[in-house]
């Protein structure tokens, strides 16, 4: 009987050599072991909504209209507003310290339109054009992130105005054939609050 407790204590003897074998050799201060790096955080991706039937309409009735929907703080996506006879389409708030997010854009003219968002954090985003939906979004939608400049650029003229943050309305930027407009600004930590655009 006093075989087997010495033939156990041998056995665990045994085991515990060949475990410490299999461990990995730390250098002279070990550490405890580091947890693998977290994934980058996703680019959040903004879609735009689909065209209202009122949006669709005034593309029809009108080739050069254009269409906008603005994604505002606390209140998400407002809804498809568009240019008429020569009326500017509004997009945002004012008067309210609302920060623009994201913009979706919409037209059916010629060429379509080109766009590129300044944003916190971020910087300049990729540019994205109109493809055969006819609309684009830019920006970001769930980061709290104010836009703080827009560069557009399209084929035939562009009108656009911006109103920021402690400043109000800039001055009209518009755009002679093949051009870009830029409203906003830049460095200077402020968010669009607004946006007017015209063809």
């Amino acid at each position: 009987m006093a075989r087997l407790p010495k033939f156990l204590r041998n056995a665990a003897m045994v085991s515990l050599a060949v475990s410490a074998l299999s461990l990995p050799v730390a250098g002279p201060a070990s550490a405890a072991p580091v947890a693998p790096a977290a994934p980058p955080a996703p680019v959040a991706t903004v879609k735009a909504p689909l065209l209202s039937p009122a949006a669709k309409m005034q593309m029809r009735r009108d080739r050069n209209a254009v269409c906008v929907n603005a994604h505002v703080q606390n209140l998400g996506w407002q809804g498809w507003r568009c240019s008429t006879n020569r009326k500017a389409a509004i997009a945002g708030t004012v008067g309210r310290s609302l920060r623009l997010e994201a913009l979706a854009i919409s037209t059916m003219r010629l060429g379509g339109v080109c766009a590129q968002a300044h944003v916190q954090n971020q910087g300049w985003q990729r540019t994205k054009c109109t493809g055969a939906a006819g609309n684009v979004a830019i920006g970001t939608q769930g980061r709290s992130l104010r836009m703080e400049a827009l560069r557009l650029s399209t084929r035939t003229p562009l009108c656009a105005q911006a109103h920021v943050q402690n400043t109000g309305w800039q001055k009209w930027q518009c755009s002679r054939r093949a051009g870009q407009i830029q409203v906003g600004t830049v460095g200077q930590a402020r968010s669009i609050e607004a946006l007017r655009v015209l063809a």
